[in-house]
């Protein structure tokens, strides 16, 4: 074991210092470099919180006690000897139940999956994770597929939101973002097919990003072909840049995948935003936000304006068009997931998710081409948009987090429109919080940029969260 420092675990004993589960990825790096805390320490501190709250929030649907604990000794002894094997040894770490995970089963929350199989892979990301010395804690919950932006499934029911156990934490990486909000592990890998990542980050109090479309390998191919992507949750900036510089790494089983190009994300984050031209959008011409919300986003533009970025309030053309052929995209896709399972398995499967299945069964191949035709148009007017404005500041999504379970009537049917659009575009989308509600519900800013700019994506998102100051949490014990 490492050497403990004293005075430090006296002052968490003694509820003067941060418990270790509230301390960041890059806090637990500066602990084991300096051997004041150990990585066994901090993984038993993780376990013993989830056994204490997992229960309620039904963030986890697998734990991995053994293998994460064979993690953090074989951690604590590379630090030891000086010798840390990547940028996250020690670190615990969740991956969203889609990615395939050694040793682990990967049931996309759905009863139709056996878990009987051998799961002899990585997916490209979690092999990143084991690579760097990350400590993988176990797979977090998803609802079927991933086909919804609030978390429930067949599978294992309904996850809750830490800030509110009668509300969602969102989806579909509502899981990933219910553990890290509730200091479940100080970072989540989650997947973003129309607003994944982002809407749980939003309604959760995180720092989410749906990278550049291919920044991030992916193996084997989403369901959602194209429009998935894999990206980092965290309680801060730094901490998703982190974990981003990691899952960039290159992976040859993704053809798609960009090109690496070797970034350490969190270098430049302190540059701030003086000169840059940000675009700013209250509702995308579409959606009609609540008053609370587009107060707080309102805000955070002038306070980024406050910062020295020039604001302009403008919305990008051609949103609506994308947005109506994400829904044709979506059915699309349960329709040809339906024909792929035996028709004794469809009543296993989440009713909405078999309503959207229905409805794609009416989309013709020539109305799939013509989505996809609207797909590479509205991008060549997102590169023109991103010509004349750096960055782009809009809503994390239109209402604060509903109750749970499943989606309201309002918002059944109807494609996240602030969120789905760049799917389709493949720009990268930062989301970060900037306030709560009356209720204390967290409201979330999305930041998007140019394809490629991830990096000023979070330069922007770290220079708000600066000026924001230190982000409430959660009320859960």
């Amino acid at each position: 074991m490492l050497p403990r420092d004293p005075a430090r675990r006296d002052a968490e004993e003694d509820g003067v210092g941060e418990p270790l589960t509230a301390w960041s990825a890059e806090a637990l790096l500066d602990g084991y470099r300096a051997r004041t805390v150990s990585p066994v320490e901090v993984t038993e501190a993780v376990l013993a919180r989830i056994d204490t709250v997992n229960p309620a929030l039904n963030a986890f649907c697998r734990l991995d006690r053994e293998g994460a604990l064979a993690s953090a000794r074989a951690s604590e002894a590379r630090w030891a000897r000086g010798a840390p094997c990547g940028l996250l040894d020690g670190v615990p770490v969740s991956v969203k139940d889609v990615l395939l995970t050694r040793g682990m089963p990967t049931l996309h929350g759905s009863r139709t999956v056996a878990a009987d199989p051998p799961w002899p892979d990585d997916a490209p990301a979690v092999a990143r994770l084991r690579e760097h010395g990350a400590v993988i804690l176990g797979k977090t919950t998803t609802p079927e597929f991933g086909h919804k932006f609030v978390t429930d499934s067949p599978l294992t029911g309904i996850t809750r939101s830490p800030w509110n156990l009668e509300r969602t934490p969102g989806g579909s990486s509502g899981g990933a973002a219910a553990a890290v909000a509730a200091g479940l592990g100080p970072l989540a890998v989650g997947t973003d097919g129309g607003g994944s990542i982002r809407i749980p980050a939003s309604w959760s109090g995180l720092v989410g990003q749906k990278p550049t479309a291919g920044r991030v390998p992916v193996w084997p191919a989403s369901r959602w072909g194209a429009l998935s992507h894999v990206g980092p949750l965290a309680r801060s900036v730094e901490d998703a840049a982190l974990l981003l510089t990691v899952l960039a790494r290159p992976d040859r089983r993704d053809p798609a995948a960009l090109p690496p190009d070797g970034r350490d994300y969190r270098i430049g984050l302190a540059d701030g935003v003086a000169g840059l031209r940000l675009a700013y959008s209250p509702d995308l011409g579409l959606a009609e936000v609540d008053p609370e919300i587009a107060a707080a986003v309102e805000a955070a533009a002038r306070a980024l304006e406050r910062l020295g970025a020039r604001v302009t309030a403008v919305a990008p053309p051609g949103i609506e068009a994308i947005v109506a052929a994400h829904r044709t995209c979506f059915v699309a896709i349960f329709a040809h997931l339906l024909e792929q399972l035996p028709p004794a398995q469809h009543a296993l499967l989440d009713p909405y998710l078999r309503q959207a299945a229905d409805a794609g069964r009416g989309v013709s191949a020539a109305q799939y081409h013509q989505a996809l035709l609207v797909r590479q148009a509205t991008a060549a007017r997102m590169e023109a948009f991103f010509a004349e404005h750096d960055l782009l500041v809009l809503p994390g999504f239109h209402v604060p987090p509903p109750p749970v379970p499943g989606l309201p009537d309002g918002l059944r049917g109807k494609p996240p429109a602030l969120t789905c659009w760049a799917n389709h575009t493949g720009q990268p989308v930062a989301s970060v919080p900037c306030g709560l509600t009356r209720d204390g519900l967290p409201i979330g800013l999305q930041i998007a940029g140019p394809r490629f700019a991830d990096a000023l994506v979070l330069r922007a998102a770290r220079a708000y969260e600066a000026a924001r100051g230190p982000f409430p949490r959660p009320p859960l014990p």
